[in-house]
């Protein structure tokens, strides 16, 4: 009988699976191209805050400048932000020439899922027949996203630990060590000391709150606005509290 036929199969096809992801990063929306005046004020920030966000995934958001794509110093901007330990993977937004250069210093081009960045606009043919300019399409319904169920901690987080609820609310029945960070896009609720740092309304909501049952915090931030431990002396120390958005400040109330 004829010996069977083994299929062929690649060297090392059995080490890896690629799969699509979805993660929330931080923008860094550049208002000065200049990395002179970026790179002080970061590591001022970072200062006052630190650990808060380290090594970090950052996309730089092009959107605000108005410069000519050779005026802008990608490698020097990288150089500076790598050393403060902050990881930029990527740009979003800007021009297509803008994106060229950041593409020749090493960065990609980030989009959101579903979203086709604009590509240079292609030669305008010689002639073109004139046509009947068409209704605008109706708007479609705005898509609700499902929401997820909380994130549920029942252990002690530990310092140096990191968790993040994407697209929901965090839930923490134990202590919030210092050096830990909790991260939810949602609101966060701490049923006990909360020692380390929250971050809430991450992916940008201004609604989200910060709750503990033992308010002694090291940062808490919401939608990008944050106050470090040194900001909070008339906030419920050691009190249980509550912590929202006022405009652009931090308001910290007693529960």
């Amino acid at each position: 009988m004829p010996a069977a036929v083994q299929p062929h199969v690649l060297p090392g096809a059995d080490a890896f699976r690629l799969r699509a992801g979805s993660f929330s990063i931080l923008v860094l929306r550049l208002l000065d191209h200049r990395p002179e005046a970026v790179l002080p004020a970061l590591g001022e920030q970072f200062r006052r805050a630190p650990g808060f966000l380290r090594f970090a995934p950052l996309a730089i958001g092009l959107d605000e400048l108005t410069i000519p794509p050779q005026e802008m110093d990608f490698p020097r901007l990288l150089q500076g932000l790598r050393a403060l330990e902050i990881i930029p993977i990527g740009v979003v937004g800007g021009t297509p020439a803008m994106r060229q250069a950041a593409a020749a210093a090493g960065l990609s081009t980030l989009r959101p899922a579903g979203v086709e960045v604009a590509a240079a606009p292609p030669a305008a043919a010689e002639a073109s027949a004139p046509a009947e300019a068409l209704p605008p399409p109706a708007p479609p319904p705005p898509a609700s996203a499902p929401r997820r169920p909380a994130m549920l901690i029942d252990q002690p987080v530990r310092s140096g630990s990191r968790l993040y609820a994407e697209g929901t609310d965090l839930i923490v029945t134990a202590t919030v060590n210092p050096g830990a960070e909790v991260i939810a896009d949602g609101h966060i609720h701490v049923y006990g000391p909360l020692r380390g740092r929250a971050v809430a309304g991450a992916s940008g909501d201004t609604e989200a709150r910060v709750f503990a049952l033992h308010f002694d915090p090291e940062l808490i931030a919401i939608a990008g606005y944050y106050v470090v431990r040194e900001g909070l002396s008339a906030a419920p120390i050691g009190r249980p509290a509550m912590v929202r958005l006022d405009g652009e400040s931090l308001r910290c109330e007693r529960l």
